[in-house]
């Protein structure tokens, strides 16, 4: 009877892959060990979370302020479509690398364009150059002004060292600025003092070739932890539609550290840095490197259960060299301070500041050029938010905005108010209303060709301004069962001034170049469940609906009607389904379903990824991995005459613990 009443409600409400909105909705969600630290929960303990009912559950707090509040929240009441991905959910996904982990959000399109580069959005405009998500790592943001987007080929890390990924579908720029128009995805390493002794991976197989890891945390002092660790692995090249091999052979090496400290009272100190290095094959051509580093320290003040400081101060640099491209060096150093403090019993304000400095230096071959070629830009902001309880446990109104100021822009201003609604202990229902906007990037503003005038093929847009975002979001949150839960949002999206490509002098037609001739809007509805069938057996469903639509404003020349920006299919279906066979044993499945996208010429497809894994003892454990196994080789995205293909795959991976 238990199993048959779940499938029936997950069938129902069109279910979730991974409906982490909700607390209920994580039966093996890990929460934090000391919040007010920052404090991740070790591995060792998720057996015993699993134990948890969905009450208990429902007040384990986020345990860091890198969330939709930027504070310790519930998330059964968080007025957003939020989604979280555990350690153990990545570790049985069989991901091996973080595009790949991504893919257990159903509120995100991911989709494979090569062997090194992903596209990945929220509510449409997926393409390759996406720029309308915000992605961090630990609070340090990877976003290239180049194109305002993420080079997914140079952003990793030791899987096994992430405590969560949370995924944020919709605005987020009240508290996180400019480009989290669409969403934000936060990636939260563990605390070094969860991390310590030995671990050792490799494996290898047919598309992963080969693959390795080690890291060791240990004790410096009584208060004083820290790890380090290295990895490194080679990707075989993928194929074309006709199953010919494409030159594309990935190599990648990278290693890193962080100490945590918290002999100072109840202040912690961190401090975590990176250094990387990819190898690309090319077709015809040398190799695409790339490759850089990165350090970041933060320090947390708590004041009292309801009030803290944090301070954190970064620096990235990047070097990529494309053959017959470009070669850029970035350099950007970042400081953002925060306080959280109660002004009133029923109101909790979270403040803070923000500076970021860009040195920006690309050199470019003579068909195009990036004018001026070096530039140094700087981006104040400050933000304010309040939560408002206004009936105690019940109603939650929180209203806020952002204000930053960009060289390209000037001022921005993104706003937003929030309502929570907990009907009774078991229904959530939630609304927003919010403004972002997509800052330029210098592709959009300085890219000329050729590289020297006059330039008769294609001029910078040195007018161009933001893209701006209306955004309306209503969800609803339900957890009918101990053993289920539930949830839905839907949102319309109105969006201003999309970048678009002009005839300068029509009707010739070049030189073209980029204005924000284009609007339009987005709409649809994410669903999302998880029941727990049996003490061994999880289910988790997800379904996504969206339509984009973008036309050409009043006295624009754009002919693309907005093709080239938003590149997503109507309806995606995912299932996940864990199996605990005994202590010793596990079994993973994973199915996808993508409609077609129809202005790239991508079809349909369905695949199926499987995992087995065996824990001989308890510091030992083997797992086999097939991923894309219905088909030779499918397409995800890109146009037919470039087009790369996945290929059916399997690999092998042991793992050691001391």
């Amino acid at each position: 009877m238990r199993f048959l009443a779940c499938l029936t409600s997950l069938l129902a409400s069109m279910g979730a892959a991974h409906a982490a909105d909700q607390p209920g909705q994580h039966p093996a969600v890990e929460p934090a060990a000391n919040p007010a630290k920052g404090e991740s929960t070790h591995d060792s303990d998720i057996a015993s979370y699993k134990k948890l009912s969905l009450e208990e559950l429902m007040n384990v707090e986020v345990a860091t302020v890198i969330s939709v509040s930027r504070r310790p929240e519930k998330l059964s009441l968080a007025a957003s479509a939020v989604q979280v991905i555990t350690s153990d959910e990545i570790r049985r996904s069989g991901a091996t690398n973080l595009p790949e982990a991504l893919r257990i959000a159903s509120n995100l399109s991911v989709a494979q364009v090569d062997n090194h580069s992903w596209a990945i959005s929220a509510r449409g405009f997926n393409n390759t150059l996406a720029d309308k998500m915000l992605v961090m790592i630990d609070g340090r943001t990877v976003y290239t002004p180049l194109y305002a987007g993420v080079f997914w080929d140079t952003q990793d890390t030791l899987l096994a060292d992430v405590d969560r990924i949370e995924v944020i579908s919709g605005p987020g720029a009240t508290l996180w600025g400019a480009n989290a128009v669409n969403g934000v995805i936060s990636v939260t390493t563990k605390n070094a003092m969860q991390t310590q002794g030995l671990y050792v991976e490799g494996g290898g197989g047919t598309t992963v070739r080969g693959f390795e890891g080690v890291r060791y945390g240990g004790q410096l002092q009584p208060h004083l932890f820290y790890r380090v660790y290295e990895k490194s692995f080679h990707r075989d090249d993928l194929v074309d539609p006709y199953g010919q091999d494409r030159s594309g052979a990935w190599d990648s090496g990278q290693g890193g550290f962080r100490m945590d400290y918290d002999g100072l009272g109840s202040d912690l100190l961190t401090l975590q840095g990176d250094i990387y290095k990819d190898v690309i094959g090319q077709m015809n051509t040398s190799a695409t490197s790339a490759a850089g580093g990165n350090a970041l320290g933060r320090w947390t003040h708590p004041i009292a259960d309801d009030s803290n400081l944090r301070l954190q101060i970064y620096y990235d640099r990047t070097h990529r060299s494309i053959p017959n491209s470009i070669i850029e060096d970035l350099d950007t150093w970042d400081l953002d301070f925060q306080h959280r403090f109660p002004l009133a019993p029923r109101n909790d304000v979270v403040w803070g500041l923000g500076y970021r400095v860009f040195h920006d230096d690309i050199r470019s071959p003579t068909n195009f050029a990036f004018l001026p070629p070096e530039v140094v830009y700087q981006v104040f902001s400050g933000f304010a938010q309040d939560e408002i309880t206004v009936v105690r446990d019940q109603v939650f109104f929180t209203i806020g905005s952002k204000v930053e100021h960009n060289h390209y822009s000037g001022f921005e201003v993104e706003p937003s108010a929030r309502l929570a609604w907990r009907v009774d202990s078991q229904n959530t229902v939630w609304g927003a209303v919010s403004r972002a906007v997509r800052t330029p990037s210098r592709v959009d503003t300085q890219l000329y060709a050729p590289g020297t005038p006059p330039f008769l093929v294609f001029q910078g847009g040195p007018g161009f301004e933001s893209e701006k975002l209306y955004a309306y979001e209503l969800g609803y949150r339900v957890e009918p069962d101990r053993a289920m839960s539930f949830a839905l949002s839907t949102f319309y999206n109105d969006y201003h001034d999309i970048r678009s490509v002009e005839q300068v002098a029509p009707p010739a037609p070049v030189p073209q170049t980029i204005a924000n001739g284009l609007r339009g809007e987005s709409y649809g509805v994410e669903a999302t469940g998880d029941c727990r069938l049996a003490d061994w057996w999880r289910l988790r469903v997800g379904y996504t609906e969206l339509r984009v639509h973008l036309r050409a404003k009043p006295g624009s020349n754009d002919t693309s009607q907005g093709s080239a920006e938003s590149h997503d299919p109507e309806h995606v279906l995912k299932l996940h389904s864990s199996f605990d066979l005994g202590r010793q044993w596990e079994f993973d499945a994973g199915f996808r379903a993508v409609s077609s996208i129809a202005n790239n010429s991508v079809p349909a497809y369905g695949e199926l990824d499987l995992r087995l894994g065996w824990s001989p003892t308890e510091n030992v454990e083997l797992s086999l991995v097939g991923q894309n196994l219905l088909h030779d080789h499918h397409s995800e995205f890109g146009p037919p005459a470039t087009r790369q293909e996945i290929e059916r795959s399997g690999y092998l991976k042991i793992v050691w613990t001391h």
